[in-house]
């Protein structure tokens, strides 16, 4: 065979350049001012809340005073546990929703506003590939803004409050590490309830080269996804908005664990997962990156 009928097999893509792309998106992602405020302004709500609640009752042992506010937040002097389950149903409604609002709503469209998505594509990922790296990202987020509510909580509810045997909401006592597990798994069901606004967002980004305009777009939906979750009228359609059982949550302090709910919960978010990250792939597929 001469030197000109040579053939060179074709050298498939490396299996860890995945694992790059998506390293590279996270630490691009969370380097980002604006990723970096959303986080401290999350952290923040738990430190707000656990000063509040001290100055009220000035450290003392008495529920009952203030009424009101959040959920779990008048067994929360008695023990600062519940200062993470009181953040969480706190930050969950609109403050975690709306940070992830914000993050998926700027994946694609911010990248096509600054011109840099034309590049990105030029690599051989491939739109799937850098789609769903895009979502992955989004919901790495949503766990690390969880997580930071959740360890913010902790720790001040350490510093401010006695830490000890957790009460359930069935009236049981359970002991100060099963309490822990207990705020772990709740953490992990609020970032899982957190899935179909991820998608909701990255279908948004898909539609508009504005980042500031998907961002605004999907926070808009949110609120009104959450205003019709409120209209006793609605009441036939609520159980289908991604919201309805965001406050599941609270069944894991249950004893035993009611898991009904919470398995709705998974597979309403998994329903929007799958329809609007198929739209967004569909759009984004198609979308013409040469504008």
């Amino acid at each position: 065979m001469s030197r000109a009928e040579t053939t060179y097999p074709a050298v498939p893509p490396r299996p860890l350049w995945t694992f790059g792309l998506l390293r590279s998106e996270l630490v691009t992602t969370l380097r980002r001012w604006r990723t970096l405020v959303l986080l401290v302004v999350l952290a923040a709500v738990p430190v707000l809340i656990g000063i509040a609640v001290r100055v009220e009752t000035g450290g003392g042992g008495d529920p009952d005073r203030g009424g009101g506010g959040p959920a779990f937040i008048a067994q929360v002097t008695n023990n600062g546990l519940f200062l993470v389950f009181t953040a969480l149903a706190a930050t969950l409604p609109f403050f975690l929703p709306m940070a992830v609002g914000v993050i998926a709503g700027d994946a694609v469209a911010g990248e096509a506003g600054a011109g840099t998505l034309r590049y990105l594509l030029v690599a051989p990922a491939g739109r799937t590939r850098l789609l769903l790296t895009k979502y992955a990202t989004v919901l790495a987020f949503c766990l690390l803004a969880t997580l930071v509510v959740a360890v913010s909580a902790l720790a001040v509810g350490a510093l401010l409050f006695p830490l000890g045997e957790v009460t359930t909401i069935s009236g049981t006592r359970i002991g100060f590490g099963e309490g822990l597990l207990r705020a772990l798994l709740i953490a992990l069901a609020v970032a899982a309830s957190l899935i179909g606004v991820a998608a909701l967002g990255l279908f948004v980004s898909t539609l508009t080269n504005s980042g500031i305009a998907a961002m605004a777009t999907t926070v808009g939906l949110l609120i009104t996804v959450q205003i019709l979750d409120q209209i006793p009228q609605l009441h036939a359609i609520q159980p289908y908005l991604f919201s309805h059982y965001w406050l599941s949550f609270a069944d894991l302090l249950r004893d035993p664990v009611l898991w009904d709910d919470l398995r709705r919960n998974l597979v309403l978010q998994g329903i929007y997962a799958a329809v609007f990250g198929t739209v967004a792939w569909a759009r984004f597929t198609a979308k013409d990156i040469t504008a």
